[in-house]
This record gives C-alpha cells, structure tokens and sequence, in this order.
C-alpha cells in the first residue's frame, strides 16, 4: 500500500484544483481562499464543472451541502447530478449557483427561538475555505461532499461552522495588529490551528445490540464491576489485537483518503479503549476532519462486527474518554507564535501571546466550562481520570519562574537547553522540554500549543474553539490598543506581563488538580468550581458572554441565547431518554430475571426441607434477592414519578435543575439494587452481557 497515493486521493485539494482549473480561474480561487473576497459566479461555475468531473470520473453519482447544524452532528441531503434532457435521457450536471448555495429544510433542525416552526427555509454556503471531499460507503456508492455553513432565512447562524469561521477571522485580525505593533512586517494573515485527539471504546456489536443502553443513550446505565479492571495498567499503550488492528488500519485508510492526517493511534488506558490523533490544521479544517473521524469511526467498526462507543463514560468504574483539543496560532509565514524558543525571557512577542490567553482564560473560565459541558462529560470531569471542573492552566515551573520575574522586576537567565540523561552508557542524552507535561490540568501549556482537556469526546470542537479565538482575540485586541499607542514599545510589553500576572496570575497552577487541597486553594483564589452541566450552562448567556460576542460579531445576542436554549434543553433530553430506557430495561428485562430466579430459589427451599434438609443457603439467598427486588421495584416507580415530573416543568433551567437533582439520583440509586442483584444471580440467568463480557471479549 502506498500511502503517498491514498493520501488525499478523495479531496478535491489544491492539486486537483491546479490540475484542473484554467489559471485565471485557479487564481481568483486562490485569491477569494486567501482575501476572503467573494467568489465571482461566472468563477464558481467553472469550479463547480471541474469538481464535478473529478468526482464523476471517481464514481460519483450525487452531491450534497455537508454541514454541521447544531445538533452536534453532521447533515446531509443528496441530490443527483443528473439533469433531463429534450429526448428523455439525462445528462450530469452542476452548476456555480448548486456549489454556491443549497436550500435543505430547517424546520426540523434545533434552532432556539431564532426561526419559528413553520419556517422552514434555510440556506447552506460553500465553506471554500475547507476542501471538498469524497464518501464511499460500503454498498459503493460515492458522494461528493461540500462543506458549508447553515443559516436561516434571515441569515441567523444555524450551525456550528459559521461563528467559527468568524472566530478565525477576529483572532487573525487580533493577532495581525500585535504582531505590527511589534514589528513583525511578514506575516499577512493568523491562524488559529487545532489537533483534536479522538478517544474512543470499542464492543462487540452483538453485544451492543443486547444493551439497550448502549443503543439508546450511548452509555450503561447498568453493570456491576468486572473482576478485573484497569488496575494492573496493562492496556495503555499495551499491544494492539489483530481484531482492533483490523480495524485500525481500515480507519486510516478511510480517513487518509478523506485527507485527514491520521497519525497517531494507541490502545488507552481503559480495557477496550482507544484514542487516535491527527496532525495540526487551521480550526475549521480541524473541525469538519473530526467530525469525519467520529462519523467514519462508528461506521468502519460497524463493517469489523464492532460498535465504537464516543459517549464520555460508557462504563462505570473505568476512565471515560475525552478529546484533547490542542490550540495554537501560527502565521501564513510559518511562525507558530506560541513557541518560546531557547530563550522565552527574551522572547517579547511570544510573552505577549501567552500574556494574552492567561488573561483571557482567567476572565472566561466560566464560559470556557461551559464548552465542556454536557451529561456525558459530568460523569467524567473530576473522576481522577480527567480534569476537574475547576479551570486553571498550567504553565510549567520556567515560563511561571519567567512570568514572575518580569512581572516583579527581576532580572533572569535562561536555563538553556538541558538534557535527561539516562544512565546507560549506550543510550544517548535526550532533550529536556522547559516543562513536564501535567495531565491534571485543564489548560495546559505543552512546549508551543495550549491543550484544553476537558472537551466531550462526543462533542463537536467548533464550540471550544470559537470559544477560544474570541476571548483570545479580546485580550490581544488590548495588547494591541496600548501597544500602538505606547512610545516604548519594550516598556510597555513588560508593563502587559507585570498587570496580567498580578491581575490574572491566579489562573496558574501548576500542582495536582485532583488534589483536596487544590479545591480549596482555588476557592482562596476565587476561581468558579462548577460540577454539573445545569450549572455550566448558565455562562452561555451571561452578559458578559452576549457582550463579548456581540463586540466581535461571532454571535449576535439573539444567537447567543438560541444556543443556550438549545444545550440546555439536548441536557435534559438527553436524560429523559436515559431515565425512560432503565425503565425500560428494568421493567421488561431485570426484574423478570430475578422474579424468576426468586421462584426457583423458592421452589428449592419446598423441596429441600421436604427432604428433610435446613435450606439455609437457599433461604439466605432468597432473603438477599428478595429484599432487593423489592426495593428495585419501589425505586424504578420513584424514578418513573420523577421523569414524568420532570417533563411537565416548562422552564427549561429548573427543569434541568430537577434532572439534575431528582432523575439522574433515582436513577443511580436504581442501579445501585440492579448491580447487586448482577453479582448475585447465575450468569446464565442475568439478561444482558456484563462488563466482563463487553470490556474484555474483544
């Protein structure tokens, strides 16, 4: 297999494009790609002709407007390239005007208030700024796929790629004015660049589709602990089975051919669990590439007889999954402005950037929360397996030493380059970066890039990072004010670290964040500690979030407070389907189980004492089963009270509230009587495969 030749080979890339567009016509592309100057229509025909050829020659049959809207997931409606003609045949057309816009039906997709229901008009726009792409599915059919931005009628965001794409925008412009107030003359443009890793679980698809649970809400809501489970650390980074190994390689050739840089892949720390990482691209790249890598994840494992579980915690008791989003910012002349070089002290322009995101992390980290924030992830964050709800970033102790020194005046040398030396002889030194990495930390600085570590592993990236370009984008805009204006420009950068250290420094830390100690440090130090999602939400629509968005034009107000409405509400959705499928499963398939398994036992005590036996272990086992029984039975009509109380409340923030405090404890207080009764029963008699079967059986 040559990869060389995969890669890429399913994206309608610069390549392609200069391959198969006249000059002139690749020009003014290349210029619209760069500028962001509108595209010309009699130019966008030609684009859409030579794209349609390419895709036709590839077997290609129909198009469609791929787009992301805000359910968190992908959309796509198909249409055929074919065109009547005059003597009853077709030909295979695709005109500018379908490359430029579709008109798929909004009516259906979540839009908080910002069109009614009746209307149902929506239009989707040619993102040019992200290649078009083939998918092949497994029945052979091929479809060309052109990345968009949804919006309304009257032209209100409607998805996730269109704020992000202005989020960019803002950055750049942001960053652009710093960096010529410093007198960086090359570059011409910023950008923002991302490299999500993907964790993920793997089952056996006959076993999911035993699970109920799985199926319906993505996670169990039931199982008692396997014997074993990530205890003895042998999985992370373990050998990789032939079966995973199959389908691994399937994976990166489906995604290479998407041109995803899929990079890195490893067996995580959880058994059955994986993780998968690209290589850096710009933000909105990025985002559409990850939402292939979760689409094409679910659907290869499916050809492999394999369910890939995305759910931040599909099983209790072992680590959940998470997606690192690794943020930085680099030039369109290669300079990657978060890297310190040799000598960070000395390194004005890149202490101006990281002055920059430790005061914006410090005044946003409430909204910054909010960007982590779904069912899934408050099942995760805090559980010693990820970070803590609590935001903070770590540094590393020679940019905090660095940062410290400026601010109070001292003067310091740089460390240089050091080594780690070994101890055997053989072995050569190695490079010792400026800092250990801190894998407690929720934003955590890693040599050149930020990594936000409490992202879903299910969740779209476009939210944390339009997060992050815009609250960046704020405090370089006031590095760059009071860098024009400054008559010493030196003078006043040390002034900028000096007040973002004494202001903002309290964001820093760089010790264990699991720790009990650092709870209530980071109370001392007035930093929010917001556990559940109902909380975190809040921040959405908060003044300062309306303010700041709207000062930018990311999001207007009337965006801003659609999305809240709409997270909050896919919250207790979410946990409505969770509490109605244990009703579910309790009702039809646990306690059948065991009033059948009581009925035995109680059949065995009549015909042992008949025999003139004590039935003592029947009788102890009976007690136990029935006493739980009983209680399951009380607790599943409480749970089945506290949903349907929880549907009637018409104010989405207390019932998310009541979901929160009422549901989700009726329905761990359930599970806790059906995970006993689990260790209690034969497991010929449990209805549904255990951990054991589903973590290990692969």
């Amino acid at each position: 297999m040559d990869v060389t030749k995969i890669f890429g080979s399913n994206v309608f890339n610069d390549e392609v494009m200069q391959n198969r567009l006249p000059k002139d016509t690749y020009k003014a592309l290349k210029k619209t790609l760069v500028s962001g100057e509108p595209l010309a229509p009699e130019v966008a025909d030609v684009v859409a002709n030579a794209m349609k050829d390419w895709a036709i020659e590839k077997g290609a049959t129909h198009y469609t407007h791929w787009f992301q809207p805000l359910t968190g997931s992908t959309a796509e409606k198909h249409d055929s390239f074919i065109s009547p003609t005059m003597n009853g045949g077709v030909v295979m057309e695709f005109s500018g005007k379908q490359l430029i816009q579709g008109e798929p039906d909004a009516s259906s997709f979540p839009s908080g208030g910002l069109r009614a229901t009746f209307e149902a008009r929506g239009y989707t726009a040619w993102d040019c700024t992200s290649p078009a792409f083939l998918k092949e599915d497994a029945a052979g059919n091929v479809t060309l796929c052109i990345p968009t931005a949804f919006c309304s009628y009257n032209g209100e965001a409607l998805d996730k790629k269109t704020p992000l794409l202005r989020s960019m925008d803002v950055v750049s412009r942001q960053a652009m004015r710093v960096l010529r107030a410093l007198g960086n003359s090359t570059a011409k443009r910023v950008y923002a660049t991302v490299g999500p890793e993907q964790e993920y679980f793997l089952v056996d698809k006959k076993l999911y589709a035993e699970r109920l649970d799985l199926i319906c809400t993505g996670r169990t809501l039931f199982g008692a602990p396997a014997p074993k489970g990530q205890e003895m650390e042998d999985h992370y980074f373990g050998q990789i089975k032939d079966r995973i190994s199959e389908f691994m390689k399937s994976l990166d050739i489906e995604l290479w051919k998407m041109g995803i840089t899929s990079k890195t892949k490893h067996n995580e720390v959880a058994p059955s669990q994986f993780e998968m990482a690209p290589i850096f691209a710009t933000t909105n790249i990025a985002a559409d590439h990850n939402q292939l890598v979760m689409e094409t994840m679910q659907k290869v494992a499916l050809r492999h007889g394999l369910a890939c579980l995305l759910h931040e915690k599909p099983y209790a008791g072992v680590n959940g999954s998470g997606k690192h989003n690794n943020w930085s910012l680099s030039t369109d002349d290669g300079q990657n402005l978060l890297e310190p070089g040799s000598t960070p002290h000395e390194n004005e322009q890149f202490l101006m950037f990281l002055c920059a995101l430790i005061t914006a992390v410090d005044r946003h980290a409430e909204l910054l929360r909010a960007t982590a924030a779904c069912s899934g992830n408050d099942h995760r964050l805090g559980a010693n397996e990820a970070p803590p709800a609590i935001v903070s970033i770590f540094m590393g102790t020679e940019l905090t030493e660095v940062l410290e020194s400026v601010a109070s005046g001292r003067k310091r040398k740089g460390k240089g380059s050091s080594f780690v030396k070994v101890g055997v002889d053989t072995l050569p030194p190695l490079p010792r970066d400026n800092s250990d990495r801190n894998r407690t930390s929720p934003f955590a600085f890693t040599g050149n890039k930020f990594e936000f570590r409490m992202v879903a592993s299910s969740a779209s990236v476009s939210g944390p990072n339009v997060v992050l370009n815009t609250i960046a984008a704020e405090a370089l805009d006031v590095i760059a004010t009071r860098l024009e204006k400054a008559k010493d420009i030196h003078r006043e950068a040390t002034a900028i670290v000096r007040e973002a250290m004494h202001k903002h420094g309290r964001i820093i830390f760089n010790g264990n964040n699991y720790s009990p100690d650092w709870v209530r440090e980071a109370a001392k130090r007035g930093l929010p500690n917001i556990s559940s999602t109902a909380d975190a939400l809040e921040a959405i629509a908060s003044p300062q979030t309306i303010r700041l968005f709207g000062s930018y034009k990311v999001l207007s107000p009337k965006e801003v407070r659609s999305r809240h409405e709409i997270y909050v509400e896919q919250y207790c959705k979410q946990i409505n389907i969770e509490a109605r499928t244990a009703l579910d499963m309790v009702r039809t398939l646990y306690l059948p189980a065991v009033v059948g398994y009581v009925s035995d036992l109680a059949a065995s005590v009549c015909v042992v004492q008949d025999a003139g036996g004590s039935a003592a272990v029947q009788k102890d086992l009976l007690e136990k089963a029935t006493g739980l029984l009983e209680s399951a039975y009380a607790k599943t009509d409480r749970l089945d009270r506290a949903a349907h109380k929880a549907r009637t409340i018409t104010a989405l923030r207390r019932q998310a509230v009541f979901y929160r405090d009422e549901v989700m404890v009726a329905m761990k207080d359930l599970r806790a009587d059906i995970d006993a009764l689990e260790l209690l029963l034969p497991r010929s008699q449990w209805p549904v495969p255990t951990y054991a079967d589903m973590l290990f059986k692969l």
